[in-house]
């Protein structure tokens, strides 16, 4: 069970009409990037709560978190009306294992993301951990439309402190953009789209993979990389993929 804390909302971004930032105080216990906590309102005498990846890396004392409105939730479209001053309950225990402390070493490091599934990785992009890990890092992001690619200056800023370790690569699946890959993230994996644009190829003795997103993009990942040789890591049978399935 929860046990909620009342934090504060200082700061809201909203990016689209659907997809919305919060920023927030409260007092969390020590977490590790790639994390959530359980973040809840009262809803008619009953608390309300869904889990949400932090954004920030564990050194920041403010949290955020980046998430879209669920027509059909009782909880996101509360949470998109708060303003700075409002309070927010918070589970002070953050919890989970998409981290890159559970992935296994290996040169180069793929962080696939679809929709709001970005902020894990931007947490841990934002640590030191990733970049005395590995030689290369691909962050991989998929959204349906243009304006659903969010948090530009944050990307860019990890690009100029890490220009020759990082490379990011947006695709755009419902528009022509100029700019980002037409297509979904499994098609680009398995028509060798990705590898052929980066010069590079998956390589299981070298490469390590990071799925976050819906369920339907890492069904599909899994299977494509199976073709080419990736499995899931367990620690009874170690792999090259860990996943995050995001609400």
């Amino acid at each position: 069970m929860a046990e909620w804390k009342t934090g504060q909302v200082v700061d809201k971004v909203q990016w689209t009409e659907a997809l919305y930032s919060l920023v927030f105080e409260a007092e969390l216990a020590p977490f590790t990037a790639g994390q959530f906590v359980r973040v809840g309102l009262e809803v008619d005498g009953e608390t309300i709560g869904r889990p949400y990846s932090l954004v920030n890396p564990p050194h920041e004392p403010r949290h955020e978190i980046y998430f879209n409105i669920v027509p059909v939730g009782q909880l996101s479209e509360r949470l998109a009306q708060l303003e700075p001053g409002d309070p927010i309950l918070v589970d002070p225990r953050p919890n989970g294992y998409f981290t890159l402390a559970e992935t296994p070493a290996g040169r180069r490091l793929w962080m696939f993301a679809t929709g709001t599934a970005l902020g894990p990785y931007l947490s841990m992009l934002k640590t030191a951990e990733p970049w005395g890990r590995f030689e290369q890092i691909h962050l991989v992001h998929g959204v349906r439309l243009a304006r659903d690619l969010n948090y530009a200056a944050d990307i860019e800023r990890i690009q100029a402190e890490h220009p020759r370790q990082f490379r990011f690569s947006p695709l755009v699946s419902r528009e022509e953009t100029g700019f980002a890959w037409p297509g979904r993230i499994t098609d680009a994996i398995e028509s060798g789209q990705l590898e052929a644009r980066l010069n590079t190829a998956f390589d299981p003795a070298q490469d390590r993979i990071m799925l976050c997103g819906n369920m339907e993009m890492i069904r599909d990942a899994q299977v494509v990389l199976a073709e080419k040789g990736f499995r899931k890591h367990r620690a009874s049978a170690p792999g090259q993929i860990i996943t995050e399935k995001y609400h």
